[in-house]
């Protein structure tokens, strides 16, 4: 459970061709890790599902760090859920003019990160250095 100063942010793959099942299999290898240790993960693994997670999971940490002021160091993933998307039902044929019915089968992810923010820094004064310079003076 993320305490008062952590943020939890979002990002969604929807409508992703791929089965459910073939995609969990890939989401629970990196379940409940960092955000960085999960993309090295992924881009070793040698599955096609394996592109799909990764590209969401990165989605999530970019929205993290550039939408919410969060640490890209301090992320994890705090929830990553594989869920199923419409089904497409179609046909294929069969010998002495059957038809035998099939579904295409799609798939929704949800990658759900939580960090801490980015520690603020402090704006420079530029109006006193700018005050002690005198200003040239133009010659002709």
């Amino acid at each position: 459970m993320p305490d008062a100063t952590t943020q939890i942010v979002r990002a969604y793959a929807k409508g992703v061709d791929q089965s459910p099942r073939k995609v969990s299999l890939v989401a629970s290898l990196v379940r409940g890790r960092s955000v960085a240790d999960a993309l090295v993960i992924l881009d070793h693994t040698p599955k096609r599902a394996a592109l799909v997670v990764r590209k969401a999971i990165a989605s999530a940490a970019a929205n993290a760090s550039n939408n919410h002021g969060l640490d890209g160091k301090s992320l994890q993933i705090s929830t990553l859920s594989v869920t199923a998307g419409p089904r497409l039902k179609r046909f294929k044929p069969a010998s002495r003019g059957r038809a035998l019915p099939f579904q295409k089968r799609s798939s929704h992810i949800l990658v759900e990160v939580s960090g801490v923010e980015k520690a603020k820094k402090k704006p420079v004064v530029k109006a006193a250095v700018a005050a002690e310079k005198p200003a040239k003076e133009e010659t002709k």
